[in-house]
């Protein structure tokens, strides 16, 4: 009796189906492991147990630590980065600054950011991926508000997208992930004010 031609089409099944349910008990996992114990003493192990998951339903997913963490951070930083349309340079930078600040204030971001930053000065490979996850990411959110601003006649063409992200990201990194302080009331009003006012003054030329 011929083959069934429609065999080689059927979806996989059991072991070869990998379950959503799971994988993100896993990601879940992670970013646990990584708030508790820091990328260095973080093992597959840990996060299996926390998953209440084998460690061959990680390994299935992610070859190594390393791969895991990055797919999970990177999974983590491209979330809620919706393009502002408040209809002004100041509303979008102001709802920027909300979404990072809120990000920030997050108590595994608390603890994650700065164990990943201080072990990316040791490990090549999270430094890059935190450069692609955590600034090119944000860096197109801020060119693309740099460009509606521009079309609305609110900025020049081709604003400066480095300094811009520098300007709307950097205090708030140094408060919430550094410094650990507590924002004032005003304070994200009075940042996004004082960004706007720095993006849309004059350029100045300097000699030599």
């Amino acid at each position: 009796m011929p083959a069934d031609p429609r065999a080689s089409r059927r979806a996989p099944a059991g072991a070869a189906v990998l379950r959503e349910d799971i994988t993100e008990a896993i990601r879940l996992a992670v970013l646990e492991e990584l708030a508790a114990h820091g990328y260095g003493r973080m093992s597959i192990e840990a996060v299996a147990r926390r998953a209440g998951v084998g460690k061959t339903a990680v390994y299935r997913r992610w070859p190594s630590k390393l791969r895991l963490v990055i797919d999970v951070v990177s999974a983590v930083a491209v979330q809620d980065v919706a393009i502002p349309d408040t209809g002004t340079l100041r509303g979008d930078v102001r709802d920027l600054l909300g979404k990072i600040a809120r990000a920030l204030r997050d108590p595994l971001a608390t603890q994650i950011v700065p164990d990943l930053l201080a072990e990316a000065a040791r490990n090549p490979d999270i430094a890059r991926t935190l450069e692609a996850a955590l600034r090119d990411t944000q860096q197109s959110v801020v060119t693309e508000v740099l460009g509606n601003a521009a079309a609305r006649g609110e900025l020049p063409a081709g604003a400066d997208a480095d300094l811009a992200l520098d300007l709307i990201t950097g205090p708030l990194y140094w408060r919430l992930a550094v410094a650990r302080t507590t924002l004032p009331a005003d304070y994200l009003d009075d940042l996004a004010a004082a960004t706007t006012a720095a993006l849309t003054a004059p350029r100045t030329t300097r000699d030599g």
